[in-house]
C-alpha cells in the first residue's frame, strides 16, 4: 500500500517550530486551562467529534488485530516473528500511548504541539498496521487481510481531518502573530515619536536661616515696701524736751 503524505514542507516545518517553542521549561506551556487563550465553541466541537472517532477505531482495531491468526499463517518464523511484533506493538499504543495524547489533547483544543503529537502516533499506527497489511496479504486469510485494511483506511481518514486542523491552527496563530506585532511596532513608533519629559531635580538643600533669639524676660522692680532680711531700721529719735525758762 502506498503511503500519501498529508502535510507540506512549510506546514511541517511551523509545526516543529510550535512544538519545539512550546516544548520549553516556560510555565505557560504547562499551565492550567485558566491561563490560556479561549477556544472557540466550533473548535472544542470539531476536536471532540475528531477525537471520539478516533477512539471508536481504536476500539475496532484492537478487536481486529485479537481475531488474527497469525500462527496459521503460510508464513516462515522469522516472518510469523515480526508480525507478531508489530501487532503486539500496535496494541500496546492503542492501549496506553493514545489515550494519554488525547487526553492532553482534550485539556488544550488548541495546542499546536499536542495536536502533532496525536499526528505523528496516528503516522506511526499506519507504517505498522501497513506492514501487517502487507503479510496478511501475502500469508494470511482474506478475512485478515480485509480486516486490517479496513483499520488503515480509517486510520488515514482521521489522519487526514487531523492535518488539516493542524495547518488551520497554524495559519491562525501565524495571523495572531502578524496583528500582535503590528500592534507592538506601532506602539514603538508612537512612544519614539513622543519628545521625552525632562525631569528637573533641585538636589541643592537650601541654607539654614539662624534660630531667633528668645528675647529675655525684665526683671521684676524689687520690693521697697518690705525692709530688706537681716536688717533693722533704727528707732526714730525723740525730740529732747527743754527746761522751761526763767520769768
Amino acid at each position: 500500500m502506498k503511503r500519501n503524505l498529508l502535510f507540506s514542507p512549510g506546514l511541517f516545518l511551523t509545526c516543529i517550530a510550535a512544538a519545539v517553542a512550546q516544548s520549553g521549561p516556560s510555565p505557560v506551556a504547562n499551565a492550567a486551562p485558566s491561563g490560556q487563550a479561549p477556544v472557540s465553541y466550533a473548535s472544542v466541537t470539531q476536536l471532540n467529534g475528531l477525537l471520539s472517532q478516533i477512539e471508536a477505531i481504536s476500539k475496532t482495531t484492537q478487536t481486529d488485530l485479537g481475531k488474527l491468526r497469525i500462527e496459521k499463517w503460510k508464513a516462515s518464523g522469522p516472518e510469523k516473528k515480526e508480525a507478531l511484533g508489530n501487532v503486539d506493538s500496535i496494541q500496546r499504543n492503542l492501549q496506553g500511548a493514545l489515550p494519554e495524547i488525547i487526553t492532553q489533547l482534550r485539556n488544550a483544543p488548541e495546542d499546536v504541539s499536542a495536536s502533532f503529537k496525536l499526528y505523528r502516533n496516528l503516522d506511526a499506527l499506519y507504517d505498522v498496521l501497513n506492514n501487517v497489511a502487507e503479510l496478511a496479504g501475502a500469508y494470511g486469510s482474506k478475512d485478515d487481510l480485509q480486516s486490517v485494511s479496513n483499520d488503515i483506511s480509517s486510520f488515514e481518514g482521521t489522519r487526514k481531518q487531523l492535518a488539516e486542523r493542524i495547518e488551520n491552527l497554524s495559519s491562525s496563530k501565524e495571523a495572531e502573530l502578524t496583528r500582535l506585532r503590528t500592534e507592538l511596532k506601532s506602539l514603538q513608533a508612537k512612544v519614539e515619536a513622543e519628545p521625552p519629559k525632562k525631569i528637573v531635580v533641585d538636589d541643592t538643600e537650601p541654607a539654614k536661616k539662624p534660630a531667633p533669639k528668645k528675647k529675655a524676660a525684665p526683671k521684676k522692680p524689687a520690693d521697697t515696701t518690705k525692709p530688706a532680711t537681716g536688717t533693722t531700721n533704727p528707732p526714730a529719735q525723740q525730740p529732747q524736751s527743754q527746761p522751761p525758762k526763767p520769768q
